[in-house]
């Protein structure tokens, strides 16, 4: 025999025979048992044997037996079928959706209105759906997806957000997402039954995240004016730091009320409100995969019941 290679391959079936040989004690009940020939069985068992590199079957009176080596094989072979069997509950797990990994990309207040809820509710429901987050701007998502490295991202409508008609991407629309008007506590104009926004226009403003920058310049143009921004800040905490400083008033979406510090008054935008719409978007049929359609529930849920109007 010669010396067994490193790179030796084990045919799954020869050992299914090899099995069997040893389980029924001779050949011809071996192959009886496999609906085989004897000379079927033995042609299997001496291929193993030439993959191996070592003898399997040794002359016994005038019938055979395993040799050492083909019980180790055996021993070996008991662990390679307990692996299979767990590959096979595996996969009906995978095809369920309670086992895999799906990469998340997600604007900041998308990450604590509804994509950490979400991870919370399925943690508990689908503990070995692997979950992987990122916080990204809505373009650098888009990369990301594209790419494939990341499975799904939560965005907010904007010049840079694909078209919503593009067929590359499956989108679910998660919650509507109203701006409204942020004043320093104590502003004479605040009111929180509403503002009409033409009030607002003599007054300095606090420039927000980016995202919602198109959305509060165009309903401030609709409300006849441009605002005066004087002061920037990508974070809805440090927007409201500067608002509480009463340094100016911004338009700032109801799920970031939360990040918001005291000493400042929340009003809703009356007549036409604004809104940014935050949506789930996946590669055109990944929504099929069953992880992702269990994150696309619960992220529809957790919408339902977020301070935004459901999509």
């Amino acid at each position: 025999m010669e010396t067994i290679s490193r790179d030796f391959m084990i045919d799954l079936r020869k050992l299914r025979v090899l099995r069997e040989v040893d389980r029924r004690g001779t050949v011809s009940e071996a192959a009886r048992a496999l609906h085989l020939t004897p000379s079927a069985v033995s042609q299997q068992i001496a291929g193993l044997a030439r993959e191996l590199g070592v003898p399997l079957l040794e002359k016994r009176g005038r019938g055979v037996a395993l040799t050492g080596q083909a019980r180790v094989v055996l021993r070996h072979a008991a662990a390679v079928d307990q692996q299979l069997e767990r590959a096979r509950a595996d996969l009906v797990a995978w095809s369920e959706g309670t086992i895999g990994e799906i990469r998340i990309s997600s604007l900041s207040t998308g990450i604590s209105g509804l994509v950490g809820p979400a991870l919370k509710r399925l943690r508990a429901e689908r503990p070995g759906l692997r979950l992987r987050v990122f916080e990204q701007e809505p373009h650098e998502g888009i990369v990301a997806l594209d790419c494939g490295d990341v499975d799904l991202i939560v965005q907010a409508d904007s010049t840079s957000s694909p078209a919503r008609g593009d067929m590359r991407y499956h989108r679910v629309d998660l919650v509507s997402d109203a701006l409204d008007v942020v004043l320093p506590e104590g502003h004479p104009i605040a009111d929180p039954d509403g503002v009409h926004l033409a009030d607002l226009a003599e007054l300095v403003w606090v420039g927000g995240h980016p995202a919602c920058s198109s959305v509060a310049m165009g309903a401030c143009a609709a409300a006849g004016f441009t605002p005066d921004v004087q002061h920037q800040a990508r974070e809805w905490d440090a927007v409201g730091a500067l608002i509480a400083a009463g340094v100016g008033v911004a338009l700032i979406p109801r799920m970031a009320h939360a990040l918001l510090p005291a000493g400042v008054v929340c009003c809703p935008v009356l007549g036409s409100s604004p809104a940014r719409v935050l949506s789930a978007l996946v590669r055109s049929g990944a929504e099929r995969d069953p992880g992702v359609a269990a994150l696309l529930k619960v992220l529809t849920e957790i919408a339902a019941q977020s301070p935004g109007d459901p999509c």
